[in-house]
């Protein structure tokens, strides 16, 4: 629970017990937990309009935030995992295959993280590895050859630092992603749906639209990270994570992304059902605009959008 969502937890519990007492037949408290949904609706509403940058990157990492698992259940159908790098082998933080969007065939990629230990262990915290990386690119190439577009989705703290990953050429691995995805002769389309961390995301975030979340972030460091580098303290989380620009609206207003993706009132983890509604509409939209556009002309612009970055507003 977050601490500046206290009011709400009580409401859940609340919500909650009078469901189970109606279930049991105790009596019909329906008109009740209508009248506390409303109220809660309204408490996360006032609540999320306000978020300080800290406070969002609290929800972007939020335990029961969906992860891509979910967004796969949620959105899409005919799911077709693809495994291994050909090369060293497979890395559960990155899961691709081909998937189907409404009547949209697509390549899929992106970050995987867990819900609880296990599987934060067994997808390592969604921190992929070079041969993450890898086969993400294999499965763009394939994309490439079938002319289907790609869609990635960000939800990563960064690229996984340990030694055996450098020893297998981890820096090399994402500048070469770059590098391919800046030419790749089909669509691509990015959404950042949680954390975007550094080289992590960039690894498989070059595209043609750039979507993120309303409560994601997206920084070159995470903020205990920078907080640590600047002021040698990382209680000054919340300092940096200010100072970092790193939330939707900031990066919007400095160009870096292309388009918000709205979420309910409490955030994706409140009402998954509904924000995969918003993503879907925004997904279908994008990708019947870019399949529209020539391949020559689609590379074109995506250089030209990654020249201008930088450049003063």
């Amino acid at each position: 629970m977050l601490d500046f969502e206290k009011d709400l937890s009580v409401l859940d519990q609340r919500i909650d017990e009078l469901k189970q007492l109606s279930e049991q037949g105790e009596a019909d408290f329906s008109a009740e937990i209508e009248n506390l949904a409303a109220k809660q609706r309204q408490i996360a509403k006032r609540v999320y309009a306000d978020l300080t940058p800290w406070q969002t990157v609290q929800v972007a990492r939020h335990p029961q935030r969906p992860v891509l698992r979910d967004w796969i259940g949620l959105l899409f159908s005919d799911f077709i995992e693809l495994h291994g790098d050909r090369c060293f082998g497979d890395d559960a933080a990155i899961i691709g295959g081909f998937a189907t969007l409404e009547n949209r065939r697509l390549m899929l990629i992106g970050h995987q993280k867990g819900k609880n230990v296990d599987e934060n262990m067994e997808r390592n915290f969604g921190m992929a590895r070079p041969e993450g990386y890898r086969k993400a690119l294999r499965l763009m190439k394939l994309a490439e050859k079938f002319s289907l577009p790609v869609v990635c989705f960000i939800d990563t703290p960064g690229a996984y630092p340990g030694m055996d990953a450098e020893a297998r050429g981890q820096a090399e691995a994402i500048a070469n992603n770059i590098l391919e995805m800046s030419t790749l002769k089909t669509p691509i389309l990015v959404l950042v749906t949680g954390e975007g961390g550094s080289g992590g995301a960039l690894g498989i975030g070059v595209g043609d639209t750039i979507l993120m979340m309303q409560h994601a972030i997206y920084s070159v460091i995470s903020p205990e990270g920078c907080a640590s580098i600047l002021w040698r303290d990382g209680n000054r989380a919340s300092d940096a994570a200010a100072a970092l620009k790193l939330t939707a609206a900031s990066l919007m207003e400095l160009r870096l992304v292309d388009e918000i993706v709205p979420e309910p009132p409490g955030g994706a983890h409140r009402n998954d059902e509904a924000t995969a509604a918003s993503i879907r509409t925004v997904l279908l939209e994008h990708l019947k605009r870019l399949t529209r556009i020539p391949v020559s002309k689609l590379i074109t612009r995506r250089f030209d959008k990654y020249a201008k970055i930088g450049q003063p507003l």
